[in-house]
């Protein structure tokens, strides 16, 4: 029972109360189109490249087994037919041996690679050594009335280790917090509200060809969760990313208003978080195109982040930014 990190980010201030250390599991059912963390798709490791880093020096093609790579106009790169992820076997290897004649993510061009161009996306720890990197922050994370978020990627992708985690930080009295899309079985989200203080639950739009559209999913299951979860008196705070020609319209800013206004929900708090375009050299260094449709996305105007507050608390509804 384990799954890949592909990130564990300390003094985190954005992931709940208090100061953070938040973990960021890899692997997410959700393919959202200004997703700012592409690398946490896939829950298996990936070979990913910096080619501002690339010296050129050819290195990592010279020690590479299967010969998967070349040098291109672009920098380094991937053969046609090789692939840039696999399932790691077991998970917790990255020196497998290989299902077939394609990238086994030995990590030999990491390790060759002079100006660490060259990465290996995700990492299984077991559960002594996670713990010991948590411990070092605990009189940070204590006295700002911080803990421990699970992130990702999706942690309800992989819920039997994301229970053990939170079991073990709930014994280790870690304030405990969950960001996820509720894209999951509630049987599934009902055992993780018992191993947790607190969840951020991600609500993009409400209209269901739209979010199917631009997330490549249906909503309805991550609504079912919204209002089966705001009748268990559990505390969570709405997140939603604040995306002008996607969702900031005044249509689908009533709708979300209104269905959020209607749920038996104490706090009755969103986060509205603005877009942002981290996503696009991530998805350079995994040799994949940001945005490939050209979807209009754009930070949304000080108006019309002023007129969204507005909406949202003519309903009743809290919001920060």
């Amino acid at each position: 029972m384990q799954s890949l990190l592909f990130d564990i980010k300390r003094y985190a201030i954005n992931d709940g109360p208090g100061i953070r250390t938040t973990l960021f599991m890899k692997g997410c059912p959700l393919r959202c189109v200004w997703c700012h963390n592409p690398e946490s798709w896939s829950p298996y490791c990936q070979l990913l490249y910096k080619q501002n880093s690339c010296i050129g020096c050819q290195s990592c093609m010279k020690v590479c087994h299967e010969q998967v790579l070349e040098m291109t106009s672009r920098g380094i790169a991937f053969r046609k037919q090789s692939r840039t992820s696999r399932q790691p076997h077991p998970v917790t290897c990255l020196h497998g041996t290989p299902d077939d004649a394609h990238c086994s993510l030995c990590g030999r061009c990491v390790e060759e690679c002079p100006t660490m161009a060259l990465e290996i996306c995700g990492k299984a720890w077991n559960m002594d050594d996670l713990m010991e990197e948590i411990e070092k922050e605990r009189f940070v994370m204590e006295d700002s009335g911080g803990g421990v978020t699970l992130s990702g990627g999706e942690p309800l992708m992989h819920p039997e280790y994301a229970l053990s985690l939170l079991r073990e930080l709930g014994r280790r009295g870690f304030h405990r917090t969950v960001d996820t899309s509720l894209y999951a079985p509630t049987t599934v989200l009902e055992n993780i509200t018992k191993e947790c203080e607190l969840l951020l639950i991600d609500l993009k739009m409400m209209n269901s060809e739209r979010h199917r559209r631009y997330t490549g999913v249906d909503n309805s299951i991550i609504l079912d969760n919204i209002r089966w979860l705001s009748e268990q008196d559990h505390d969570f705070i709405i997140r939603i990313p604040m995306i002008e020609g996607v969702n900031t319209d005044v249509e689908n800013i009533e709708q979300t208003a209104i269905f959020l206004a209607s749920l038996p929900w104490k706090s009755r708090t969103i986060n509205l978080l603005p877009y942002h375009e981290m996503g696009k050299d991530k998805h350079r260094r995994m040799w994949s195109v940001y945005n490939p449709e050209s979807i209009p996305l754009r930070t949304p105007s000080d108006t019309v982040i002023t007129r969204c507050i507005k909406q949202f608390e003519e309903k009743g509804l809290k919001t920060e930014e």
